[in-house]
């Protein structure tokens, strides 16, 4: 996450929240790590944070199977 650059290709990051200055905040550390605005998912409110934590069982997954934790997701239109 903080560090985007380190994986080759286009990958998302996803946040969630009810304070749009917030999660502006929160978009421009994302800037500052290295995320693009279109990497950058907005799912919208916090209720959206459960869907989103999800990802970590599916990652544990591909870490055990890929032996390392340098990828991410992408989403495709």
């Amino acid at each position: 996450m903080v560090d985007p650059s380190q994986l080759s290709g286009h990958h998302h990051i996803f946040i969630s929240g009810n304070n749009v200055s917030v999660k502006q905040q929160a978009s421009s550390i994302l800037h500052q790590f290295g995320w693009f605005t279109e990497s950058i998912i907005d799912l919208g409110d916090i209720t959206t944070a459960r869907g989103a934590e999800m990802i970590l069982p599916i990652w544990v997954r591909l870490y055990s199977v890929m032996g390392t934790g340098m990828f991410n997701l992408k989403v495709v239109r």
